[in-house]
């Protein structure tokens, strides 16, 4: 209960028992209830089409989704627990990591992370499906790690900021209804310099007009779906993305930074222009006259000065001269 907040307003969530039955409300009212036996941190309440598409689709096929997984990694030839393991090596887990899985599904991922988590770990899993999740946790049961499960929207996470030390989540994403959103959930409740490893479909442009691409593309158009490189946040370091299972899944990985990137943009240019990177941008005047930049180019060279320096020597003395 400790690590829950609200998904809407980031406080501490309490549980509350009134009439026999449990819920969790927030200092300013919110109320969430146990959805089987998992906290429903369900935000927005009014879920959207898309949503309730994605929702009513995965809780319809729970009972048999790992009947028919297996068939994604037959037709590539491909050793699920093995291509599976690939994706979770780039996470540098550790044995006393707190982990999320995003999207956990029934846990074919969850079983594999487990495996590499000791007594001192957390590992969180999340779902919008109640039925999935229920399959997930039916797997982990055999596990003796600290590990907890919530029903909730993946663009509002119900978790901490800077808690995790790594968040996974893959075959989901395709389905969010906002995945600009999401993505930054992810990087707000991840530790910096933790990692974030995330992978669905997406057809790599130099296949999509072969009949390789038309015939897995007829079975599912997410195939055909784009690799939200756009919506990556700024807070994304040493990004890195391969195409898995046949070439026809992406996998993004990276790690998580703080604010946007920095650099050093005030050392001296050298060279005929000189000044900085940053005066470059920031000291931009009014363009001149031919006649005017190319007498500038020969006083600036005859003072032996880069244009930078005479410029900005020149226009300070004309200024403090006007400005008298």
């Amino acid at each position: 209960m400790a690590l829950l907040i609200s998904p809407d307003t980031h406080e501490p969530l309490r549980e509350v028992e009134e009439n026999g039955a449990k819920y969790l409300t927030a200092g300013s009212g919110q109320q969430y209830r146990y959805l089987n036996g998992f906290a429903d941190l369900t935000f927005p309440k009014v879920l959207t089409d898309k949503e309730k598409t994605t929702l009513d689709f995965y809780e319809n096929r729970a009972d048999v989704y790992d009947q028919f997984l297996y068939q994604t990694f037959k037709t590539h030839g491909e050793d699920e627990v093995q291509v599976r393991n690939t994706f979770i090596d780039k996470l540098n887990l550790k044995t006393d990591s707190k982990v999320l899985e995003i999207a956990c599904g029934t846990g074919r991922d969850s079983e594999l992370i487990a495996n590499r988590l000791g007594k001192n770990a957390q590992l969180v899993l999340q779902d919008i499906s109640p039925s999935m999740l229920k399959k997930c946790s039916q797997k982990l049961e055999q596990y003796n790690i600290d590990k907890q499960f919530c029903i909730s929207n993946a663009a509002y996470l119900p978790f901490p900021d800077n808690y995790f030390d790594a968040t996974y989540s893959f075959g989901g994403l395709g389905e969010f209804p906002d995945i600009k959103r999401s993505l930054a959930e992810m990087v707000r409740v991840t530790k910096v310099g933790g990692k974030i490893v995330v992978g669905d479909e997406s057809m790599p442009p130099w296949l999509r007009d072969t009949y390789f691409c038309k015939v897995l593309a007829t079975t599912n158009p997410q195939f055909l779906a784009e690799i939200p490189f756009k919506e990556i946040p700024v807070e994304a370091r040493k990004v890195t993305v391969q195409w898995v299972i046949g070439g026809i899944f992406y996998l993004l990985d990276f790690e998580v930074g703080n604010g946007e990137p920095v650099g050093d943009f005030d050392y001296e240019i050298e060279g005929v222009r000189g000044g900085t990177l940053r005066t470059r941008l920031e000291g931009q005047l009014e363009g001149v006259t031919k006649e005017a930049k190319e007498m500038a180019i020969k006083a600036a060279s005859k003072k032996g000065l880069s244009m930078h320096a005479w410029l900005d020597e020149v226009v300070r003395q004309a200024a403090k001269k006007d400005l008298l």
